[in-house]
C-alpha cells in the first residue's frame, strides 16, 4: 500500500512539472542592435578620441594631473553639457548638476574615466582608438568610456533640443574605480553635503549580455542588483627552515598546499539561492531548451537541486549562489634546496549577503588556524545591499529598458564583480548596475584582457537609454 502511495506522489509531482514545462510558452531572444548608420558612425568617432587618450589609473596615487587633459577633451566633444550644467572636479573627478523641474526625486548617471593597464600583443594597439570591422577597439571601450561617451552625448541632444528634465540629473564619473579607490566617495560626500539623496542611481555593471547562461541564446538585459563582498588575504605558514635534503613533516609549503586543497575539494562555504538569482533563472526560463525550462519553472522541486549542481557546470553562476575564494598568489624558498622559513599564499575573496564578510573571514581564520597559518586581511567590504526588484527603481530601470530596446528581456543580476555604485547606497535608496550597451562573448572576454573593444552599433541605443531615463516620469 505505502509503495503505491509512492508511486502515486510521484506521477503526481511529474504530472505537475510536466505541465508547468509545457504550458510555460517558448520565447526567443528577440532583441538585436540594428546595423550601423552615421549616428552611431559619429557616436564611434567621439568614444575613439576617448579611447585613445590613456587614463590608466595606479593605485593609491592622486593623479588629477593626468585627468585634467581628458577632462578638456570631454569639454571639446560636449561643449553644451560643460556650458550650461554645473561642474564639479575633486581630485580628477567629476559631477555635473543639471537643474531639473523638481528636486525631489534626483538622477544621476555615472561610469567611470579610467581603465586598468594594457598588456601584452594586441590586433590594435591599445590606445589607438581605431574603428575597424564595425568596432571601436582600444582599453575602455567597453569598460566604460561608451557609457561615459553615452550619458553625456544624451545630455548633449537633450540640451541641443531645449530640453529640461523633470527631476535634477546628476552626472557623476570616478578616476580611482578600477582600484576601488577614494574618487567616488569624495563625489559622494560631496552630494551629501548639498543634502542630495538621489532617487535612482544608474552605475555600470550589468548590461545587454549575448548568451548569458549556457544553452540561452540572445540578448538580455541583465540589471545588477547587488554586488558580492571582496577581500583580499594574506596567508603565512612558518618554520624554522633548513636543508630540503631532510625534510620534516607540514613544512609551510605543506602545510599552505593542504589548505588549498580543503577549499578545492570540501568548499566550506553555504550555498543558498538569493530571490533575485532564482527571479532571474524563471524570467530565463521560456528562452531555455526544454530540460533547463523544467528545472527553471519549477524551482519550488528542483532548487535545491540546482543549488547542488550549479556550480560544477558554471564557476559564474556557482558565485552567485555562494562566498567564493580564489587562490591567486603563492611564495617559498628562492633555492631548490632550501626549506623556505615563510611561505606566504594570497587569495581573493567575494562574500554573499546570507555568509558575509564576518562569518566567511572567520570561517577560512578557523580553518587557517588548523594549518597553523597567520592571516592578514587587507581591503575587506562586505556585500552591498541589494535592489528590491518590485520597488520602483529596478521598475523604471525596466520600463526604460523596454521602451529603449523592444524585445529585450530585463532580468535581475548578481555583480561577482565590485564597481563604484555601492558607495552610493548611503544616499540613495535605489542602486542598479546596468550598462546600456551590448556584450558579446568578444567584448566580455576583452574586458580586463586583450583586444578591449565595443560593437559601434550598439551606441545609439546606449544614448537613446539614457535620454528615455532622464525624460522618465519619476
Amino acid at each position: 500500500m505505502i509503495l503505491w502511495i509512492l508511486i502515486g506522489i510521484i506521477v503526481l509531482l511529474l504530472a505537475v512539472v510536466l505541465f508547468r514545462t509545457l504550458t510555460t510558452p517558448r520565447k526567443k531572444a528577440a532583441y538585436t542592435a540594428p546595423p550601423a548608420n552615421e549616428r552611431a558612425e559619429a557616436y564611434a568617432r567621439k568614444l575613439s578620441r576617448m579611447v585613445a587618450f590613456d587614463t590608466v589609473s595606479v593605485p593609491e596615487t592622486n593623479q588629477r594631473d593626468k585627468f585634467l587633459p581628458f577632462h578638456q577633451l570631454l569639454e571639446d566633444l560636449f561643449p553644451l553639457a560643460h556650458e550650461q550644467l554645473e561642474k564639479t572636479e575633486i581630485d580628477g573627478n567629476l559631477l555635473f548638476f543639471w537643474k531639473g523641474k523638481h528636486s525631489d526625486k534626483p538622477l544621476v548617471l555615472m561610469s567611470h574615466q579610467d581603465v586598468v593597464p594594457a598588456e601584452g600583443e594586441w590586433k590594435h594597439a591599445p590606445f589607438s582608438g581605431d574603428i575597424a570591422e564595425g568596432k571601436v577597439w582600444g582599453r575602455g571601450a567597453s569598460d566604460t568610456k561608451c557609457s561615459v561617451m553615452a550619458f553625456f552625448q544624451a545630455t548633449e541632444e537633450l540640451l541641443t533640443a531645449g530640453y529640461t528634465p523633470e527631476q535634477d540629473v546628476y552626472l557623476s564619473s570616478s578616476c580611482t574605480e578600477e582600484w576601488s579607490g577614494d574618487g567616488c566617495p569624495k563625489l559622494v560626500d560631496e552630494l551629501e553635503r548639498r543634502g542630495v539623496h538621489p532617487f535612482l542611481v544608474c552605475d555600470e555593471g550589468g548590461g545587454i549580455i549575448t548568451d548569458p547562461v549556457g544553452g540561452i541564446h540572445g540578448n538580455f538585459a541583465m540589471v545588477g542588483v547587488f554586488e558580492k563582498g571582496k577581500a583580499d588575504i594574506l596567508l603565512k605558514a612558518r618554520s624554522e627552515g633548513g636543508h630540503a635534503s631532510a625534510p620534516g613533516k607540514n613544512t609551510p609549503v605543506a602545510r599552505l598546499a593542504d589548505f588549498v586543497a580543503l577549499f578545492e575539494h570540501h568548499n566550506p562555504f553555504k550555498r543558498k539561492m538569493p530571490a533575485e538569482v532564482q527571479s532571474m533563472f524563471e524570467q530565463l526560463a521560456p528562452y531555455a531548451p526544454f530540460y533547463m525550462k523544467m528545472l527553471f519553472r519549477n524551482m519550488w522541486l528542483f532548487k535545491p537541486l540546482l543549488i547542488k549542481v550549479l556550480p560544477m557546470i558554471s564557476a559564474q553562476a556557482g558565485a552567485m549562489l555562494q562566498t567564493t575564494i580564489a587562490f591567486t598568489m603563492l611564495k617559498g624558498s628562492n633555492a631548490y634546496n632550501v626549506l623556505p622559513q615563510e611561505a606566504i599564499l594570497g587569495a581573493n575573496m567575494r562574500f554573499i549577503p546570507h555568509e558575509g564578510m564576518n562569518a566567511s573571514l572567520n570561517k577560512v581564520k578557523k580553518i587557517a588556524s588548523m594549518y597553523h597559518l597567520d592571516m592578514e586581511v587587507y581591503h575587506a567590504v562586505d556585500a552591498s545591499r541589494s535592489v528590491d526588484i518590485h520597488g520602483p527603481g529596478f521598475m523604471l530601470v525596466r520600463e526604460t529598458i523596454g521602451k529603449t530596446f523592444p524585445g529585450l528581456e530585463a532580468c535581475p543580476y548578481v555583480m561577482t564583480g565590485a564597481t563604484d555604485a555601492r558607495n552610493y547606497e548611503r544616499i540613495a535608496e535605489h542602486v542598479v548596475r546596468f550598462a546600456p550597451v551590448v556584450y558579446g562573448p568578444e567584448q566580455m572576454k576583452g574586458m580586463h584582457g586583450l583586444n578591449e573593444s565595443i560593437e559601434y552599433n550598439c551606441l545609439p541605443g546606449a544614448v537613446d537609454f539614457y535620454k528615455n531615463l532622464i525624460g522618465a516620469n519619476i
